[in-house]
């Protein structure tokens, strides 16, 4: 896909989404949207994948760490016909393929099982050193939240990966600044958080999360970066793109109707 198209793609992944969540009545829409665009890059565009085929051992893969923003991923998921568009409106209902956060043994095309925040990550390097020791090519990208990254299994991880050489796991941050309880700042400042990933022997960049273009720039030059692990900070909103809960820390894990939704998906265009 070209940039434009990655766009429009993006903002279909946004509509799906609000309408998925949107149709339950509730769900983590806020850190959901803020992670649509890294998405819409990975799969239009970055990923070697095959819907047709989503064991497909010479895949790319990809770890959603901060698994409540599961409904975003289901969403780019269905658009690329990993299963059919109709399942959507089975979130977190009884006998869904599509429970809140994700499960691999669950849903098509999910690769890891995560929630429990931090394992995901874990999971993630993991899975890089199983491929470097296979001699495999694939890539790892792992998602992981600010809030998360609080998570001393995250420091541990990110040693691991950096002790490896794991060049071919490539994670990004949320940095949307807000979790549950409030801003990071006011529950536990990341600090500086580009200083802290490059302490930790990670090839590091900061980019807007939200501009597909410097998103695509940071994750080639990641690809070119040899024997380093690779974190892209994205510098995001929470709730990007919804009217209704845009930049609020009370979309972590809010309620609307699908009414709402529908009036959210008629803004975006």
């Amino acid at each position: 896909m070209d940039t434009q198209k990655i766009v429009e793609f993006a903002k279909e992944i946004r509509k799906q989404t609000l309408f998925t969540i949107g149709n339950l009545g509730v769900g983590h829409i806020g850190g959901a949207l803020s992670v649509v665009d890294v998405l819409a890059l990975l799969y239009g565009k970055v990923m070697k994948i095959d819907p047709a085929n989503p064991l497909w051992e010479e895949r790319d893969m990809l770890v959603l760490s901060k698994g409540h923003a599961g409904p975003a991923l289901y969403a780019t998921l269905a658009l690329k016909g990993f299963f059919p568009m109709e399942e959507l409106t089975t979130l977190n209902q009884g006998g869904t393929n599509l429970p809140s956060h994700c499960d691999r043994t669950r849903t098509v095309g999910i690769d890891m099982t995560t929630g429990s925040l931090a394992q995901g990550f874990s999971a993630a390097c993991g899975l890089a050193y199983a491929r470097q020791l296979d001699a495999k090519e694939g890539y790892v990208y792992a998602i992981i939240g600010d809030g998360e990254s609080q998570e001393g299994q995250v420091w541990e991880a990110a040693m691991f990966a950096a002790h490896y050489r794991l060049d071919h796991l490539i994670a990004f941050t949320d940095y949307n600044k807000m979790q549950i309880d409030g801003t990071t700042d006011e529950i536990m400042g990341l600090g500086d958080i580009e200083g802290k990933w490059r302490s930790f022997g990670w090839y590091t960049q900061r980019v807007d999360g939200h501009d597909v273009e410097a998103l695509d720039r940071a994750v080639l030059a990641a690809q070119k970066n040899s024997g380093k692990p690779s974190m892209i900070i994205m510098d995001t909103i929470k709730g990007k793109g919804a009217f209704f809960c845009e930049g609020q820390v009370g979309s972590h894990s809010m309620s609307f109707d699908l009414a709402k939704a529908n009036e959210a998906m008629a803004r975006l265009g």
